[in-house]
């Protein structure tokens, strides 16, 4: 009999790492470069975790959005890592659901490549079982990238979603999952509880209780 692989999926921006402001600068950065006015800081949180291409149309309608993404998919690996960090907490999290036996994914709106570097880069690859961006598929709200990411795993019971916005939730909701929404990245607890997570938290540090160790094979 096949065992069944518990998983825990995790959105990556503003989830497990605090990236907005690397995010926010190469997306400035890509409409100055064209001499195009740049939105405010708030205005591009508000549109954070929806695919690149929307974020462009919505600030410049009208304008060449392949050559607005391409420079920032230049721009942006180069400077990344700036200022992102992991949130406080999170490696240690990571290695202790790893060390109950849990499988790990990640499911995000970036590109899968890009994701893959990101966490390279930031020195997180090995606390990871699977990295699943999304690419030329539905985004969330649609549950696809984590669908993609379980199957990647071959023998996955998808047990919760964790992110930061209702997206996540809603993602996570669609496909089946227990949804846990935490409130430091990019939607605050009521936002987040339009979405009715079955818990929405400061922190990860209450994911922990719902995860004990796994019994050994």
């Amino acid at each position: 009999m096949t065992r069944m692989h518990k998983t825990i999926v995790f959105d990556l921006d503003g989830t497990l790492v605090d990236s907005l402001p690397d995010i926010i600068a190469s997306f400035k950065y890509s409409l100055t470069s064209l001499g195009l006015p740049a939105p405010t800081d708030a205005e591009v949180r508000a549109l954070i975790g929806h695919p690149l291409e929307e974020m462009f149309e919505h600030f410049a309608p009208g304008q060449d959005v392949t050559r607005l993404c391409s420079i920032y998919r230049e721009h942006y690996p180069r400077n990344f890592v700036n200022r992102s960090r992991p949130f406080p907490g999170v490696l240690e999290l990571l290695r202790t659901l790893r060390e109950r036996g849990y499988k790990l994914a990640i499911a995000t709106t970036k590109r899968t490549d890009m994701a893959r570097r990101f966490i390279e880069a930031l020195g997180m690859m090995p606390m990871v079982d699977y990295v699943q961006g999304t690419d030329g598929f539905p985004h969330k709200p649609a549950p696809d990238v984590i669908h993609r990411a379980l199957g990647a795993l071959g023998a996955a019971e998808g047990l919760w979603m964790v992110g930061d916005t209702t997206a996540d939730m809603q993602a996570g909701r669609a496909a089946g999952l227990r949804t846990y929404g935490v409130t430091w990245g990019n939607h605050d607890a009521a936002l987040l509880a339009t979405a009715t997570p079955d818990e929405i938290q400061p922190d990860l540090g209450r994911l922990l209780q719902h995860l004990p160790p796994l019994p050994r094979a």
